[in-house]
């Protein structure tokens, strides 16, 4: 039987009237996106259209999810809502602070050791706030919350990117910063931008070596990393139902590398054997009752361009695989033209690890395909040219696929099997055959591939591809191997051909785990006390930030004018910065130390103003700070990109940072920014990012006139006395420059909860 079947049931009772409602209120058929999104208002009813990519909404989402690197955070924010319990559904997943070094017995009791304080930390706070808590080595977040929590029609919020993968399940799931999980987590509404939507027709049936990896790394390279940015996209047509449901949750899984508010597919019978083959018949049978409920209306499929702003058609019967990158997920190649490009790029022909899980990637069918192709490398004699690392999505894959051995046939080619975690995907690897800045290849079937991402180097040429091409790539140890047209050479000198994978949607026997790794919390956690130790290096309980004055902000200096690509990565390191997830100051020693100084062209670099000094990032901001003197961060496009780690937006916060002046924002950094009190800004005219000087004082002079729709005026005065003045514009709506004014969306609702 399903988590939460209760509060399912209440949410189809409601949800075809109110999308009944929503229908006459809009006059027109919905896709399915609306229905959900109609049905899931913070008031429950709908009483105006909205419109997309300009009003914001309040909703009501039914379920949050949070794993352990972002949950720490959000629940040292939430200890300090002054809540008993959390007001919907919620689960911590510890996936994210598990090293993959030796092996998954091994690396787990380290990460047990290593990392037990927080551990027990993030179990004491989900005991007592009413919390569902999986253990260490249970299995990534978002495969565990496919198997067990996600259903078609629901609208669930979770603090990563990825959480986007439940709509592979017929949801609308968003990633969020912890501040807005908060938000839900205390009984309150959580706002989003009403989404535009983009429609994806998929015709034709997917087939040979391509995969369902591949209609995603085809959709990037159309859309780009910025192409889905505040759109939810929605995928339909014959070719989507033709998609087993872990296939369709891989495809919204790397949504978020496109910038996407989330993915999601229709209901349908993939879905529904899904639920059935995970223990959740009940839910399935639920969803039959409403399932026209569940897609979207007729007409909206069969005139897409009616109803959807953009809409892509791609005929997967033509599809062919695709590898993405390096650097970026949205740079797609054809498989079969890599070779060349490769050499053209000088990118290293030489693989030399091959890497198969990730939150994209872990499922049974998963494990199958690429299973099919490592057997082949076993009875063929074919002696695999790079390392293997497997990492299972759950313990109920691992184990499942243990009994049914599959795992045996990756051990067969002395690959490492790694713990049911994130592992390399979130850069938690500990890779022994690689030293320094090296230049080197690997081919993984993650989402993402920025710089240093997976092993700290930056000149790791990360590859982003289906689990079948990763491994017939691997065992080649080639990046320009085709299987499709190229040779292999067995031990004995004998030339082979590998023959297509093939894979089991779901496993013959049925699921089957001895312990999943779950732990329900106590009915009354009232007694439980959470102690975070006072000198501790991974913990610390939060103050407060400032609120506004309510003057104009002046005399602010430049902390880094940041080049090009600015990622979540770039300002907030993951690997061994992880460790410091739950404790502000600690963590935020790695503040924008991954951004390119536009001056310098070096990272880590910056010259302060007060000595006129190069020095690091962290170390210059806090110069400034203990100095009383605010500064300003200038960045490129899409400034933010990647995950949802809030982190990312509290460290500069904390450090004095107090405006973040851009081209343009990742949906989910710019949200983090204003829910911290910060001021996120865009350029008017992005070629005024040209004015910024290295030596630039900013006067933002009519800030105590803060409005929404009403742009800014910045002075921006130089070194040598001359000045530019120029506008910025920004997105606050009345509420979010509430947020801003008390210092933050957290100290109001504290105001609130104690009135």
């Amino acid at each position: 039987m399903a988590f939460d079947i209760d509060m399912i049931k209440k949410v189809y009772e409601t949800l075809p009237a109110r999308v009944d409602k929503a229908r006459k209120l809009v006059g027109k058929p919905l896709t399915l996106s609306e229905k959900i999104l109609y049905a899931h208002l913070w008031d429950g009813k709908a009483t105006e259209p909205f419109t997309r990519g300009k009003d914001y909404v309040d909703f009501a989402p039914d379920r949050i999810a949070c794993q352990d690197a972002t949950a720490q955070m959000a629940l040292l924010q939430f200890m300090q809502a002054g809540k008993d319990q959390v007001a919907v559904p919620t689960t911590v997943h510890c996936d994210h602070l598990i090293q993959a070094k030796q092996g998954a017995a091994i690396d787990l009791a380290r990460a047990n050791d290593v990392s037990n304080e927080v551990f027990e930390f993030l179990g004491s706070v989900s005991n007592k706030y009413g919390i569902g808590f999986w253990k260490p080595g249970a299995g990534i977040i978002h495969q565990v919350v496919l198997e067990n929590y996600a259903f078609p029609g629901g609208m669930m919020i979770g603090t990563d990117s990825h959480t986007v993968n439940a709509g592979g399940l017929g949801m609308v799931a968003i990633g969020v910063g912890g501040a807005d999980a908060v938000d839900v987590m205390a009984g309150m509404a959580w706002e989003l931008k009403f989404p535009k939507l983009i429609g994806v027709k998929l015709t034709g049936n997917i087939n040979g070596w391509t995969s369902a990896k591949d209609v995603i790394l085809k959709v990037a390279g159309i859309l780009t990393v910025k192409g889905g940015t505040g759109a939810i996209v929605e995928y339909f047509g014959e070719g989507a139902k033709n998609l087993s449901c872990t296939g369709k949750g891989t495809i919204c899984n790397m949504g978020a590398e496109i910038g996407a508010t989330t993915s999601t597919f229709g209901y349908d019978e993939s879905m529904s054997r899904y639920l059935r083959a995970t223990d959740r018949a009940d839910i399935a049978d639920e969803a039959d009752k409403i399932a026209e409920y569940l897609t979207a209306d007729d007409e909206v499929y069969a005139n897409p361009e009616e109803y959807f702003d953009q809409v892509i058609e791609i005929n997967l019967d033509e599809l062919v695989p695709h590898l993405n990158g390096p650097f970026t997920p949205d740079l797609a190649t054809p498989v079969g033209e890599l070779g060349p490009k490769a050499k053209e790029n000088g990118w290293p022909l030489k693989v030399d690890w091959g890497l198969i899980g990730s939150c994209t990637n872990s499922s049974y069918e998963d494990l199958t395909r690429a299973a099919s192709i490592a057997e082949q490398a076993v009875k063929k004699n074919i002696k695999p040219k790079s390392d293997f690392g497997i990492n299972p999505g759950s313990e109920t894959i691992r184990f499942t696929a243990e009994r049914d051995g599959i795992l045996k046939i990756f051990e067969d080619l002395d690959a490492t099997i790694f713990t049911n975690a994130c592992g390399p995907c979130i850069g938690q690897w500990d890779r022994s055959d690689m030293k320094g800045d090296e230049k080197n290849t690997i081919v993984h079937s993650f989402n993402r591939n920025f710089s240093k991402r997976a092993d700290g180097n930056p000149n790791t040429h990360a590859f982003v591809g289906s689990p079948e091409m990763v491994a017939a790539i691997a065992i080649s140890g080639r990046l320009d191997f085709n299987p499709m047209t190229d040779f292999l050479i067995t031990e004995d000198g004998e030339e082979v051909m590998l023959d297509e994978p093939s894979g089991i949607e779901l496993p013959p026997k049925g699921f089957e785990v001895e312990d999943a790794g779950y732990e329900a919390p106590v009915e009354d956690g009232s007694k439980i006390d959470v102690k975070v130790a006072e000198d501790s290096e991974r913990l610390q309980l939060l103050t407060p930030f400032e609120p506004w004055d309510g003057e104009n902000l002046m005399n602010a200096k430049l902390l880094i004018k940041a080049f090009g690509k600015c990622t979540t990565d770039h300002i907030s390191m993951a690997g061994p910065w992880l460790k410091y997830r739950g404790h502000l100051d600690n963590i935020s020693n790695n503040c924008l130390i991954g951004a390119v100084n536009a001056y310098t062209k070096q990272t880590n670099l910056v010259k302060s103003q007060i000595n006129g000094e190069y020095d690091a990032v962290p170390k210059t901001a806090r110069a400034y700070k203990k100095a009383g003197i605010p500064t300003v961060v200038v960045g490129d496009h899409n400034y933010g990109e990647g995950s949802s780690r809030e982190h990312a937006a509290m460290e500069p916060r904390h450090l004095g940072v107090y405006v973040v002046l851009v081209k343009s924002f990742a949906r989910i950094h710019e949200t983090n920014l204003k829910k911290q009190g910060m001021l996120g800004v865009t350029f008017e005219n992005e070629s005024d990012y040209d004015l910024i000087q290295e030596d630039d004082t900013f006067n933002f002079i009519d800030l105590k006139d803060f409005a929404p729709d009403q742009p800014l005026t910045v002075e921006v005065v130089h070194a040598d006395g001359s000045k530019d003045t120029f506008k910025v514009n920004h997105t606050y709506n009345d509420a979010q420059i509430k947020w801003y004014r008390k210092g933050s969306a957290l100290n109001l609702i504290k105001e609130e909860n104690a009135a």
